[in-house]
């Protein structure tokens, strides 16, 4: 009965000691003294004595039981989520994470491309059609691929388009982007210089001037900057290459193909959503 008094005292006394960061209450302190004053020193001596019967073993399986369900109630959790793709075979996991171009404040799903990429020109629909319902906790963002001096000065392009769309000069930048696939594998025009991207950047409504300074420009160099960066950072070697959150990259090989593809993209932002 004694022991079973003191432990009862042990138990109330860790409890408190285990509690928030708030102070312990004064009724909390009054009630251990309380307690404490139940027992003479005869009754303590005998106490002693048979705690001493108490093997070490006891308290070691009392501990491993208290303990078991939290270890399942983990193990179930980790088994709910039911993942359908796997690192090392779907995606691989970039160690350490990476940068991405925007703030933390949304997960970022980039493509890696090139206009000159059958692959991307493929992939185009499909990735389009995604984005339009992407989760609001998501952001789309596109990184032109710039190997050689070709693709970087179609990178140039691309981010002179982004500019020029942002300050309002260009109104259709979904139909400049259409328009350059097709150029390029339709109609065999590679653009290989200024002259002739600048040709339809006019057809789409952008005057010379206005396409010449962003051509130019050091926003469009910083872009193109970051963009080989994030290329070596992300061990980009084709395209199109998708990243999640600078912690995940994939593809149509690693997928399998390209409506799969988007299938992992989907399971990707998933686990960076409850991460």
């Amino acid at each position: 009965m004694l022991i079973k008094l003191l432990f009862n005292l042990i138990v109330t006394m860790t409890l408190i000691s285990c509690s928030s960061n708030e102070e312990p209450s004064v009724q909390n302190n009054s009630d251990i003294k309380k307690a404490v004053s139940q027992f003479n020193d005869q009754d303590l001596n005998i106490i002693k004595k048979e705690s001493l019967l108490i093997e070490e073993s006891d308290a070691e399986e009392t501990i491993q039981d208290d303990s078991q369900p939290i270890i399942l109630a983990q193990a179930n959790m980790s088994q709910s989520n039911n993942w359908e793709f796997t690192e090392s075979e779907h995606y691989m996991r970039l160690v350490p994470t990476q940068p991405t171009i925007g703030g933390p404040d949304k997960i970022e799903v980039a493509e890696f491309f090139y206009y000159g990429c059958i692959h991307c020109m493929t992939f185009e629909p499909i990735v389009n059609a995604w984005k339009k319902d992407i989760p609001n906790n998501a952001r789309f963002v596109r990184v032109p691929a710039l190997w050689n001096p070709l693709l970087r000065l179609h990178g140039r392009m691309y981010y002179t388009k982004e500019v020029l769309t942002k300050n309002g000069k260009l109104s259709d930048p979904e139909g400049f982007r259409a328009r350059i696939f097709k150029e390029y594998h339709n109609k065999k025009n590679y653009m290989t210089s200024e002259a002739a991207i600048q040709k339809i950047f006019t057809d789409f409504g952008v005057s010379e001037e206005d396409f010449t300074k962003t051509f130019a420009s050091f926003e469009v160099a910083q872009k193109l900057r970051l963009a080989d960066d994030l290329a070596r950072r992300y061990s980009i070697s084709s395209t199109p290459s998708m990243v999640v959150n600078g912690k995940y990259r994939t593809g149509a090989g690693e997928a399998g193909s390209y409506p799969k593809l988007i299938k992992v993209i989907d399971e990707l932002v998933a686990r960076e959503t409850i991460r």
